[in-house]
């Protein structure tokens, strides 16, 4: 297994739920760092994902740590239940959290790791009260609510300018990219100063998903994507 420094976490939101044990075992011995699982209310995002007994059952079978991407009204309701089900990170929407430090702090409480997510239109300056607090920022590079969308290109500068605001007070945060994410794009997104790489579709839809994982977590930032 060749070393890389950047993490992969494939979306479970994309896998096959009639076979989901033997997809979860999958991820496990593949090369893929962290599980990232999706939960939807069907209010913040307009779509219905699964709830928390399907995460209990992922996180029966899953030997890898659960990053949970939390797309719901009001997530300071469920943080202990993430948690109880297995949740290693926890990542809200900026969007969606009126008193945002107060949520962090609370996930922090919990022994985990706290994110926040933000949607495609939000400026990553949002944060700059914020940033000094956070292990992950999640940022969406698709509309969040479906899978399977195609890429939105002003991402890389939002890494940019996240990465320039962390560089002084929180220089080890942690860049997570969800939605897109290929072989076309995942060098481009590493130079620009990414850390995690949320693959769904491109994974769980490809004839060998264990071979495509390693592409992604050996991707040559070095050689630039066409």
């Amino acid at each position: 297994m060749s070393y890389s420094k950047h993490l992969i976490a494939p979306s479970v939101l994309a896998a096959d739920f009639a076979n989901l044990q033997k997809e979860i075992e999958m991820v496990n011995s593949s090369e893929a760092d962290w599980f990232h699982i999706d939960i939807m209310d069907g209010v913040f995002v307009p779509n219905i994902s699964f709830g928390f007994p399907v995460m209990q059952a992922i996180n029966k079978h899953a030997k890898k740590p659960l990053d949970v991407h939390l797309m719901i009204v009001d997530p300071d309701r469920y943080l202990q239940t993430c948690r109880d089900n297995g949740a290693e990170v926890i990542t809200v929407h900026y969007e969606a959290c009126t008193h945002l430090h107060r949520t962090l702090a609370a996930i922090k409480e919990l022994g985990c790791k706290a994110g926040v997510a933000l949607n495609p239109h939000t400026s990553v300056d949002v944060l700059k009260d914020i940033v000094q607090d956070l292990d992950l920022v999640c940022l969406m590079s698709v509309n969040p609510g479906f899978g399977g969308q195609k890429f939105i290109e002003h991402t890389y500068r939002k890494i940019s300018a996240l990465r320039e605001l962390a560089v002084a007070s929180n220089p080890g945060l942690l860049i997570e990219i969800d939605g897109g994410v290929s072989s076309a794009n995942a060098a481009n997104l590493l130079r620009a100063g990414a850390d995690v790489l949320v693959a769904g579709n491109f994974v769980f839809s490809a004839s060998d998903p264990i071979e495509t994982i390693k592409g992604l977590k050996e991707v040559n930032v070095n050689t630039f994507s066409v």
